[in-house]
């Protein structure tokens, strides 16, 4: 029995191996067996077991989840998101994507998904299998509040519009497909007109009047203004789009603007699809307290 490298696959899989890693080391079933019995070690899922002496952490939840899942089992949606770095929090519950000739009963804590992935859809991230970067982060952001800032912050670090569309492509007829296409295509153009789009319904469906769009002050056109109360709001489109120079006009802009007397709302794309009720809010409460 191969004891050193039985140990290195506990030190570096948050102390879980599986029972098909240990027989192939060399231990006999019957090894394996004592250690369950003298409780040295602990089965976390059918045929994967975990040191007695380490935490039952998210990690080791998630990992047991997958290789529990057996063989071309991969973390998937928000789980492996979270195993990219891309998401701070734990997701609710784990998600795992599974071969489509395979059954795995779900349960309360893990969703499961049937579905042959593409080699190139995955990959081994501190030896766990997961969904790549561009499938995972189209698959989380059309499922999550917040999904398309996810999905912005990808871009500007993580990934390309081109890799997420060869991914899209790759899996066309997932789950959640005509939502991710949509996304695609406002990403694709900076947002910056859809997000104008997106205020002017907010702003007639909340019933505000006394605003005009595309008005002129200070040699800058403002995108929509209540010019009684002095009230201009600019649109940003996804953030990607905007390189250093852009940013540095964009604020020149507003504090010209702001010494003027205007008072000055910025929303994103991301803020008015996903927090259309706290944009009318705000902009509200800025009018109120220009009147």
């Amino acid at each position: 029995m191969d004891r050193h490298e039985i140990l290195a696959i506990l030190a570096r899989q948050d102390g879980v191996i599986t029972r098909a890693q240990a027989l192939a080391c060399q231990m006999s079933p019957s090894a394996v067996g004592r250690l369950l019995r003298s409780g040295e070690w602990i089965p976390v899922e059918t045929g994967v077991y975990q040191r007695a002496d380490r935490e039952r952490t998210p990690a080791v939840e998630l990992r047991a989840a997958v290789y529990g899942a057996g063989f071309d089992a991969v973390a998937s949606g928000p789980s492996a998101c979270w195993w990219h770095g891309l998401l701070d929090s734990v997701p609710d519950r784990i998600h795992v994507t599974v071969p489509r000739n395979r059954y795995r009963p779900r349960s309360h804590a893990v969703s499961v998904r049937r579905r042959d992935l593409p080699w190139k859809d995955t990959l081994v991230v501190r030896h766990l299998p997961v969904t790549a970067l561009p499938l995972t982060v189209l698959e989380t952001a059309v499922v999550i509040p917040g999904g398309t800032a996810l999905m912005d912050r990808a871009l500007q670090r993580h990934t390309t519009l081109a890799e997420l569309r060869r991914a899209h492509e790759r899996n066309a007829g997932r789950h959640g497909t005509v939502a991710a296409a949509r996304l695609l295509d406002v990403a694709e153009s900076g947002g910056h007109s859809e997000a104008e789009r997106l205020l002017l319904h907010l702003l007639r469906k909340a019933g505000l009047d006394g605003w005009r769009i595309h008005v002129r002050s200070c040699g800058f056109e403002i995108d929509v203004a209540f010019e009684k109360e002095r009230v201009a709001i600019e649109v940003d489109g996804w953030r990607w789009h905007r390189d250093p120079e852009r940013f540095r006009r964009d604020t020149e802009r507003q504090n010209i603007l702001v010494n003027a007397g205007w008072h000055v709302l910025r929303f994103t794309w991301h803020t008015l699809n996903d927090d259309p009720e706290g944009v009318i809010r705000r902009i509200c409460e800025a009018l109120a307290r220009r009147r």
